[in-house]
């Protein structure tokens, strides 16, 4: 607990998305010598690809442990990672644990601590979908109505938690982690990523594809009409696809891997530094990613979204996403005619400095 004045703060993270967004609040917290923060990684993410590269690229310091639960079905992995997180929260008896987004490793920190009594904050608070049959908006749901203190990042996501009932004193609309690490890092990706040169790919001349959630790769209707609209897609301009470790093993199941890597510019999984110059450089992103999404917003890229629903409500009211489902002529036709809005709003995603306002929530 804290003790000569020392806040101690236990991180919680397990996917490349939350390595992104904590990547920007422990950055701030490690220059005040007032805050201990302990790392802890679940391994839900566990390879180089996936996760290594990644903390190399953000400066984060090598996790203080390492769970190593690895994937397995979601009851089964969230209830390792219960399991796991106790005995370390029992051990360091923290202030505050600290978790991000709507994974499995979300929820798992989350009712740890609650059952422990430990105060919980969630970062990117308030996200809905409304499709429960997604397995991240039960964690959000959950990790929200657990949790003392919810980090919002836009008003949307303040109103549905005043729908759901969640008293006003709880939650601090702070801007979006997400949009702090893309000015953060963006210079830096210029600078560092040397992603086309590698690949001879010329700005502005390729579609940028990104497809991993359960609901898209579990089903082969869906993933064949995905990857058929992209195939049809590549007649005309390069798609490039960093396939994701899931997204191969099922197109491998299907018996679809070849056919995609015949006609698809098909590359391994990427840094954080170089998916932000293809992303940045792409002329039209096609993804199911929630990330991707807000990133293709922040660098004014066309999106659409092989999803039915988003839980970035703003952006497909804005017209900077288009929703298309799975169907294979919806999402051809969407990346024909893709254009960016001629106006957004600059302050949508808060003002780049969400971090800050998140440790000075917790410091007060």
């Amino acid at each position: 607990m804290e003790i000569g004045g020392f806040l101690k703060i236990i991180t919680i993270i397990g996917a490349r998305p939350q390595f992104v967004k904590a990547s920007s609040v422990s950055r701030i917290l490690s220059k005040n010598d007032s805050i201990q923060e302990v790392l802890v990684h679940t391994g839900q993410h566990y390879d180089n690809e996936m996760s290594s590269v990644f903390f190399d690229e953000l400066d984060i310091p090598e996790p203080h442990y390492n769970l190593g639960i690895g994937s397995d079905t979601h009851s089964k992995q969230t209830g390792r990672m219960l399991q796991s997180i106790d005995d370390v929260l029992i051990k360091e008896k923290p202030d505050w644990v600290l978790v991000y987004g709507d994974t499995n490793s979300t929820l798992a920190g989350a009712l740890a601590a609650a059952k422990l009594h430990i105060p919980v904050a969630h970062v990117e608070a308030g996200l809905r979908s409304y499709n429960r049959k997604m397995p991240e908006e039960l964690n959000r749901i959950l990790t929200d109505h657990a949790s003392n203190m919810l980090f919002t990042p836009t008003i949307t996501a303040v109103n549905n938690l005043e729908n759901e009932g969640i008293l006003k004193n709880k939650i601090k609309l702070v801007g979006d982690v997400m949009y702090d690490s893309s000015v953060f890092f963006l210079e830096r990706a210029q600078l560092k990523s040397n992603i086309l040169e590698l690949y001879k790919i010329q700005s502005q001349s390729y579609v940028l594809a990104t497809i991993h959630r359960a609901e898209n790769t579990n089903s082969q209707q869906k993933l064949k009409e995905i990857f058929n609209a992209l195939i049809e897609i590549a007649s005309n301009t390069t798609v490039v696809v960093p396939l994701h470790p899931r997204t191969r093993k099922y197109l491998k199941n299907y018996d679809f891997l070849d056919s995609v890597k015949k006609r698809l510019f098909v590359i391994n999984p990427v840094g954080y530094l170089d998916m932000l110059m293809l992303e940045k450089h792409a002329n039209v992103i096609v993804t199911d990613s929630g990330g991707v999404q807000k990133e293709a917003y922040f660098y004014k890229v066309p999106c659409v979204v092989t999803r039915e629903e988003t839980e970035w409500a703003e952006l497909e009211k804005s017209g900077a996403v288009k929703l298309v489902g799975t169907c294979k002529n919806k999402i051809t036709e969407a990346v024909s005619v893709a254009s960016f809005p001629g106006t957004i709003s600059d302050h949508l995603y808060g003002k780049g400095n969400a971090s800050n306002l998140i440790v000075s929530h917790l410091l007060a």
